[in-house]
């Protein structure tokens, strides 16, 4: 038995891991087929962040302690402005498309659940709304203009307050219009929301939700402007 463990394991293909520099590459390369001027501003901002540390050590009389200081700030400086402009290209090729609204959502990590396909669609606009569930409660995301959407969350609400026992229900509209959140901002409005539920009410709130289901909804796979940041444990690890 040993033996065939062995023999197993070694048949076994072994998954490689994704080195932090892998993604911060890919990140890039995203990002210069949208957005050129980014080779620039990221070696400006490293460069810029250098020649400062230069003149720090030259007034101080330490220019080779001050150069090795700035060398790290330099490099965050480069991916601070790498994983900004890397998130809007994301974004601006997702904007437009319907199911931007989860694909933007997923970027969020902690905190919250959302449904792999939308909670209701108009069949004839193919307006949708996406629910989500966290300790703030239950949010409902629509993607529409505002006069139709606000009439596909108003009747869905109606229909989630049903079975969740009074839990929160907030509606959002994502969109360009008076009174919608754009789809760059949409994970920064619903983490803001506060927390009110308790986790074990979290767990009960979703068990009664997952009767409701949803209806099926291709959504734009594999953007996630997070993506660009860099593994710090994984930094210091290696």
């Amino acid at each position: 038995m040993a033996r065939d463990r062995a023999e197993a394991g070694a048949t076994t293909p072994k998954v490689k891991k994704t080195r932090w520099y892998h993604q911060v590459w890919q990140a890039y390369q995203m990002t210069r087929r949208s957005d050129p001027a980014v080779t620039w501003l990221v070696l400006g901002a490293f460069l810029g962040v250098l020649v400062i540390g230069v003149v720090i050590g030259l007034v101080w009389h330490n220019l080779v302690y001050m150069l090795l200081l700035s060398v790290p700030f330099a490099v965050l400086a480069g991916m601070f402005i790498l994983a900004r402009r890397a998130e809007t290209a994301a974004y601006a090729q997702i904007e437009g498309q319907r199911g931007a609204a989860l694909a933007a959502l997923r970027s969020i990590r902690r905190g919250w659940t959302f449904l792999e396909e939308p909670v209701a669609m108009d069949p004839r606009s193919q307006d949708v709304v996406f629910r989500g569930i966290g300790r703030a409660g239950v949010v409902l995301v629509s993607e529409g203009p505002a006069h139709r959407a606000s009439r596909l969350l108003e009747a869905e609400r109606k229909r989630t307050a049903r079975v969740v026992s009074g839990a929160p229900i907030t509606l959002i509209q994502m969109g360009d219009e008076e009174g919608q959140v754009p789809l760059r901002k949409l994970p920064r409005a619903v983490q803001r929301l506060k927390p009110k539920l308790t986790k074990a009410e979290v767990g009960e709130v979703g068990k009664r939700l997952n009767a409701l289901g949803g209806v099926r909804l291709p959504v734009p796979k594999g953007v996630d402007p997070m993506r660009v940041r860099p593994d710090r444990k994984g930094m210091r690890g290696r």
